[in-house]
């Protein structure tokens, strides 16, 4: 210590010149922050319910947090209303503003005094509208001699206007070089992928990617927020934990007890599915089940670990969710819509969804997505249950109070509301004790009493936020503040669409259960799941759809048997369609292994096959797989793990969940020598003689085709110039959809099958069931036709929806 005084003394001129420059830099951070500029905030739809309930409160809050710390403000209200109505209602809705319950009284009025002299009514209807803003924007930086750092458009209105606004606001209410524009916009963000991709694309022709912020405030909530934080900063406990081999099962809950009354034209349109799972809910799902980032702070580096996630997600199909509407619904259509008296609504709003996720992490693990109206009780809460394998010897009595290894074990995120009334996590005592942070989340003992998930609290490490904050005020700070993580991208909305969609059109027409609504539903929406179905774990007796002239159901009907082009026909509703088409081929294997020792199919992608393989795959425990050979009957010529690949499809459906030996699995050879589908590669001669090698005369036992609404079938479609005739058995074909090109069984090798099945579903394909029933074999117009074994048998497997177009 002393040589370092002596030092100090030796060299004056140092600590001088550091002195001096220390001080430098603290002038230099102060001026900064005096000089960090204007920032002027445009709300749209200013007088709207949206922006009345929590946007002027978030902006408020806004004002609250970052006043005096270096920028200035501007807050302009907007909307189609004439100014002095409009500023009317909007001083209405001003007068509602509130501060934190620990700021003194005095110095909230004297904020929201200040807030209220910055806030500002004006009519924007036209370009000229607009162009006044800015004007009026940049005099008022001008005059009062600042620095304008940016501008905030938050779009409180329905997407049917965004375009309008965004050409306005791009044409003549961009700020200048050096200043930022922030775009907010608000769910829902289209109705579909297609009309998603639309309104994305035609955002994205006024604003760049990193202008654009689309709320889900689902993510501003507490409780959600702080899923990554939690498993970020507690990797070491539970990141081991977080998998297949621990997890039993993931819900995500949202249950509400008002109904639709009063916005049914908005229901009616998009129902609970588009309203709540597909964004809220995804959204959680995805920060749930994503692979942790390096750095959690990394917007980038979330966004692509998202992206990853929702690639993994098995598709959805009809039997992946159950739907309810309370029984009231379809009279508050009629009564707000001025629908006539025999209207029935199809609209959801109650919506069970069972969704996988195929990946190392989570295979097999179910993740339960659920929401609905008219519900028994307001909450919302992500659980993941652990599953457990500890058998405890002494009674439960002797367990150790909360730390039994017998108990359950659970983390949950509570979102709100229920028995608990705020947003908490809570981890079971019989797991690692968490660590969260302790600024915003505290600890706090159990009320007495009190029961969550059947155990009561004490079972739990029970962590509240200190403050708790809206979740419109945090989003609104993190706009501010440049924060893109919150946000959803247009990557991000295009693969939640993607996943969604499919499901959504199975549905179209679907007749929800109805349910009476609150506590009187009892136990008439509880489901279970076995495998990938979903269905009501209760058989409701009553006429879904009542009234006259009503749709017949399934129940009406059972497999008929009939005639179609000469050929044996069955008909059934779809789920008896293809239990009864699993059970036929069943019998099929095990009579020609019995006899041949080995069993030949060949199986068609696309969608259609996709309830058949999961059918195979978990109702059919006595199918000789072991003796069973599998072979494609066409293929996209893209990488395995492509989405569009069937093989990836055959993969997720049925290979993952049976024990078929390896070399008794053969997909096609697209991809050799690193090309796909090349000429040169000879990939189809390759698949022929393997075909002649491993199947006596090249005869299939059983060929499962397809019937494209264009007459296609296999991937042999209308004017193909190979594979209709001639001596080839494997052929490269192209498609008119994308991916363009393919590679197929040909029509002669199809035609040598003992037996070729032909699966038809859908209302889509009944315009072409009803040509083909009238037209000869021409296959050169539609493929399909041209199959007819020559020494094997033809079967037509099809639903009621494609044959009567019901």
């Amino acid at each position: 210590m002393k040589s370092r005084c002596n030092s100090s003394l030796r060299y004056p001129g140092f600590w001088k010149m550091l002195t001096v420059a220390t001080c430098t830099a603290l002038l230099s951070c102060l001026q900064a922050q005096e000089l960090q500029g204007h920032v002027s905030i445009i709300l749209l739809g200013a007088t709207g319910d949206l922006a009345r309930k929590y946007l002027w409160q978030g902006l408020f809050q806004l004002y609250l947090d970052e006043a005096g710390k270096g920028h200035s403000f501007s807050f302009h209200g907007a909307a189609l209303t004439a100014p002095k109505q409009g500023q009317q209602l909007m001083d209405k809705a001003l007068e509602t503003l509130s501060c934190p319950q620990d700021m003194a009284p005095s110095h909230c009025a004297e904020l929201k005094d200040q807030f209220l002299r910055l806030s500002h009514y004006r009519q924007l209807k036209t370009a000229e509208d607009y162009q006044a803003l800015s004007r009026d924007i940049e005099a008022q930086v001008q005059q009062e001699g600042l620095r304008e750092a940016g501008r905030i458009f938050y779009f409180s209105v329905p997407p049917f206007a965004y375009a309008d606004i965004a050409r306005n606001i791009n044409s003549s209410c961009r700020p200048g070089p050096g200043t930022w524009l922030r775009v907010v916009l608000e769910k829902p963000f289209g109705h579909d992928h297609s009309s998603a991709q639309q309104l994305a694309t035609e955002l994205g022709s006024f604003f760049q990617e990193e202008e654009m912020y689309r709320v889900d405030h689902y993510l501003g909530k507490q409780a959600v927020a702080q899923i990554l934080p939690f498993r970020d900063q507690n990797r070491k406990a539970f990141d081991h934990l977080w998998s297949r081999h621990h997890v039993e099962r993931v819900e995500i809950i949202m249950k509400e007890t008002v109904d639709a009354e009063g916005r049914t034209s908005f229901y009616e349109e998009y129902g609970v599915i588009r309203d709540v799972l597909q964004n809220h809910l995804t959204e959680i799902l995805t920060l749930v089940a994503m692979e942790l980032p390096y750095n959690v702070s990394d917007a980038g580096a979330v966004l692509r670990h998202k992206l990853q996630a929702f690639r993994a997600l098995r598709g959805l199909r009809r039997g992946s969710a159950v739907v309810g509407q309370y029984q009231a619904y379809s009279d508050q259509v009629r009564r707000e819509l001025q629908k006539p008296d025999s209207f029935q609504s199809v609209t959801p709003t109650f919506a069970g969804v069972l969704v996988h996720i195929d990946n190392l992490r989570w295979e097999g693990i179910p993740f339960i997505l659920m929401s609905g109206k008219a519900l028994d009780e307001r909450v919302g809460y992500v659980r993941v249950l652990f599953r457990n394998q500890a058998y405890c010897v002494q009674s439960e009595r002797l367990w150790a109070a909360g730390q039994s290894q017998c108990l359950p074990r659970q983390v949950v995120f509570y979102i709100g509301h229920g028995d608990l009334g705020s947003p908490a996590v809570l981890v079971s005592r019989n797991l690692p004790r968490p660590t969260l942070p302790s600024d915003s989340w505290k600890e706090v003992d159990a009320r007495p009493g009190l029961r969550l998930f059947g155990r009561p609290l004490s079972d739990f490490y029970t962590y509240i936020p200190v403050r708790e904050q809206d979740a419109y005020s945090i989003l609104i700070s993190h706009i501010f503040h440049g924060r893109k993580d919150s946000f959803i991208t247009t990557e991000n909305l295009l693969a939640s669409w993607h996943f969604w969609t499919p499901l959504l059109a199975s549905l179209d027409r679907e007749a929800p259960r109805r349910y009476p609504g609150g506590a009187e539903n009892g136990h008439l929406l509880d489901f279970e799941f076995s495998g990938s179905q979903l269905s009501f774990s209760q058989q409701q007796l009553e006429q879904l759809v009542p009234g006259p002239g009503a749709a017949p159901m399934p129940g009406d009907f059972r497999a008929l048997k009939a005639t179609y082009r000469e050929s044996p026909l069955i008909l059934a509703w779809p789920e008896e369609l293809i239990a009864k088409l699993a059970s036929d081929i069943e019998t099929m294997a095990t009579r020609t292994v019995q006899r041949f020792g080995e069993f030949h199919l060949a199986l068609s992608g696309g969608s259609s096959p996709v309830a058949l393989l999961q059918q195979l795959a978990l109702w059919h425990f006595g199918f000789p797989w072991a003796h069973t050979h599998l072979w494609l009957v066409d293929e996209r010529c893209v990488l395995p793990t492509d989405p569009e690949s069937n093989f990836r499809s055959l993969q997720a459906h049925l290979l993952q969940h049976i024990h078929v030996p390896y070399f008794n699995i053969h997909p096609m050879p697209v991809r050799l020598h690193q090309r796909l589908c090349a000429e040169e590669d000879q990939g189809s001669q390759l698949y022929a003689q393997e075909i002649a090698t491993q199947v006596a005369n090249s005869s299939f036992d059983l060929v499962l085709l397809g019937m494209g609404d264009d007459g296609h079938t296999a991937s042999l479609f209308p004017q193909s110039p190979a594979g209709l005739d001639g001596e080839q058995l494997v052929v490269l074909t192209t498609s008119p959809a994308q991916p363009h090109q393919r590679m197929s069984l040909s029509l002669p090798l199809i035609n040598r099958a003992k037996k070729v099945a032909v699966l038809v579903i859908g209302r889509m394909k009944h315009e072409i069931t009803m040509l083909m029933s009238r037209v000869g074999q021409e296959p050169k117009k539609w493929p399909i036709s041209g199959v007819l074994p020559t020494s094997g048998q033809l079967v037509w497997y099809m639903d009621y929806e494609a044959f009567l177009g019901w």
